[in-house]
C-alpha cells in the first residue's frame, strides 16, 4: 500500500481515517459516477479500467473522455486535464515545507494520493508545518490515514461502476450517475437527526408534488424542508441550535 506501517503506530494515522471516513461516501459515489460515464461517454471497460488506475483525477476524467472519444488532438486533451487540476499547483505549493524532508518517491507517492478533501482536513489540522521530526512524523501519519480511505473508496467505487455500467439501460442516461453522485454527498451530509428528517422531508414532499410542471415539486421539497426545521427550531431551540449552519 502507498502508506508505510510505521505511520499506522500513531494516533494521528487513525484520526486521518476517522476524518476522511466522514465524507467516505460522497466520494465513492463520484467515484462510482465517474467510472459509469467512462464507459457511457463510449471507452471500453478495460480502458475504463486502466484510466481510473493510472489517472485518479474525477474531473480531468470526465474533462479528457468526450475528447478522447472525439478524437481530439493529444495536446488538447493533455491541455484541458492540466488546466481542470491546476489547483493541485497550489496544493503542493503549501504542501511543500510538510514535505521536502522526505524522500523523492515519497514526495510523489504523496502528490499522487492526495486528494481535494485530504488537502483540506490536513490544512485545517495542520495550519503550520511539525518543528521536529515527530510532529512532522505524525503529521504525515494522519495525511497517509487520510489519504489511505479516499483512494480506496475512490478505486473501489470507480471500478464497480466502470463494471456495471454496461447493466445500466441506455435510457437512463448520464443522469443516473449524477442521481448516484448526489445521493453518497446526501448520506455523507446527514450528520444530524435535524438533517435526516429535513431530508426525509424534502423527498417525500418532491414525490407527493412529482405531477407539477417545471419541476416545481422541487420547490416544494425545499419549502417543505425549510418550514419543518423553522417549526423545530422555534419549538425546541435548545435541541436544535447545535444544529444550525452546519
Amino acid at each position: 500500500m502507498f502508506f508505510l506501517p510505521q505511520h499506522r503506530r500513531y494516533a494521528e494515522f487513525w484520526e486521518g481515517v476517522r476524518d476522511q471516513g466522514s465524507v467516505a461516501m460522497g466520494i465513492s459515489a463520484w467515484g462510482l459516477m465517474t467510472g459509469v460515464a467512462m464507459v457511457k461517454s463510449g471507452l471500453s471497460v478495460a480502458e475504463a479500467l486502466l484510466m481510473t488506475l493510472i489517472v485518479y483525477a474525477g474531473s480531468a476524467q470526465l474533462a479528457a473522455v468526450p475528447m478522447m472519444v472525439s478524437g481530439a488532438p493529444l495536446w488538447v486533451i493533455l491541455a484541458a486535464a492540466f488546466c481542470v487540476n491546476l489547483r493541485f499547483v497550489v496544493f503542493s505549493a503549501h504542501l511543500r515545507p510538510y514535505l521536502m524532508h522526505l524522500p523523492r518517491w515519497q514526495r510523489l507517492v504523496r502528490g499522487y494520493v492526495t486528494g481535494d478533501l485530504s488537502y483540506v482536513f490536513f490544512a485545517r489540522r495542520y495550519p503550520k508545518p511539525g518543528q521536529t521530526p515527530d510532529e512532522l512524523a505524525r503529521q504525515q501519519a494522519y495525511l497517509m490515514g487520510n489519504c489511505a480511505v479516499n483512494y480506496v473508496g475512490w478505486m473501489t467505487a470507480s471500478v464497480v461502476g466502470v463494471v456495471l455500467a454496461n447493466a445500466i439501460p441506455t435510457e437512463w442516461g448520464l443522469g443516473f450517475a449524477g442521481i448516484l453522485a448526489l445521493l453518497g454527498v446526501l448520506c455523507s451530509l446527514a450528520t444530524s437527526r435535524l438533517r435526516v428528517l429535513s431530508a426525509g422531508v424534502a423527498g417525500a414532499a418532491a414525490v407527493a408534488a412529482w405531477a407539477l410542471p417545471l419541476k416545481l415539486n422541487i420547490l416544494v421539497a425545499i419549502a417543505s424542508a425549510v418550514a419543518v426545521c423553522l417549526v423545530i427550531e422555534h419549538l425546541d431551540p435548545k435541541r436544535s441550535g447545535g444544529h444550525r449552519g452546519a
